[in-house]
């Protein structure tokens, strides 16, 4: 469904992400992780064409620039503005004004898809909420019910599940899981440790290039995460190195 070729970023002659290559199916979860500044949200920014790269990114064989409007994007919540005068409504109306035209108004069927969508997410009884006014895990539930609305095929999360509640946590997998059984893909890009990676198909490590792709029993080893966090994990962590981090 998705294909990733030779994928490189350049910011001012330093090398943000260079050659990143992958394929991912219909129905795959696959957990994009890396430390900070490894390039997670480079790559889904440049995935997405808001940042200049070079390389190809091809969705069910055409480029994924063409296919926009099958891609749901959420953002990082540090990333966006919260004292912009909006409802969560509002937000969550956003692709729909997008997908109807800027000048037009989306039209009943749209509006019921973004009530299901609030519905879905347990938020419509704050639709009229100020998004600056929302929990960190409220204003996530509302950028999701955004991309839910827009009934992708693709979903690209950046850190949705950083600095929410566990109800909220909860919610999101169990929508995770049933996007995965219609045969959606979503790349999540995490900072989640241990078990909890277990979740994903299988994980993306990254620091700048893809070091790892596979389950995540076969990425999560201690070499693996070494090579992506440097030395300075292991003397920290004091593991020995045949130490696996799932057993």
């Amino acid at each position: 469904m998705l294909e990733v070729q030779n994928l490189s970023v350049n910011y001012l002659g330093i090398q943000a992400l260079q050659d990143v290559s992958v394929a991912l199916g219909a129905g795959e979860v696959v957990g994009l992780i890396g430390p900070n500044g490894a390039g997670k949200s480079t790559l889904i920014k440049a995935m997405l064409g808001l940042i200049p790269s070079q390389g190809r990114v091809l969705f069910q064989g055409v480029p994924l620039r063409r296919r926009r409007q099958a891609v749901a994007y959420v953002p990082q919540r540090s990333h966006i503005d919260w004292d912009y005068p909006i409802t969560a409504w509002n937000v969550a109306l956003m692709t729909q004004s997008a997908l109807a035209g800027w000048f037009r108004s989306p039209n009943a069927q749209a509006k019921q898809r973004v009530t299901v969508a609030l519905e879905r997410v347990d938020m419509l009884h704050l639709a009229e909420r100020p998004i600056g006014e929302l929990s960190g895990g409220q204003q996530q539930r509302i950028f999701l019910a955004r991309a839910l609305a827009q009934n992708a095929d693709l979903l690209l999360l950046d850190e949705p599940l950083t600095g929410i509640d566990k109800k909220t946590e909860a919610l999101m997998l169990a929508i995770f899981d049933e996007l995965k059984a219609q045969g959606k893909t979503l790349i999540v890009c995490s900072h989640e440790w241990g078990e909890a990676l277990n979740r994903y198909d299988r994980l993306l490590l990254l620091n700048r290039t893809l070091l790892a792709n596979d389950v995540p029993q076969a990425v999560m080893t201690f070499d693996n995460i070494q090579r992506a966090y440097g030395q300075g994990l292991q003397a920290e962590m004091q593991w020995p190195a045949h130490v696996e981090f799932f057993c």
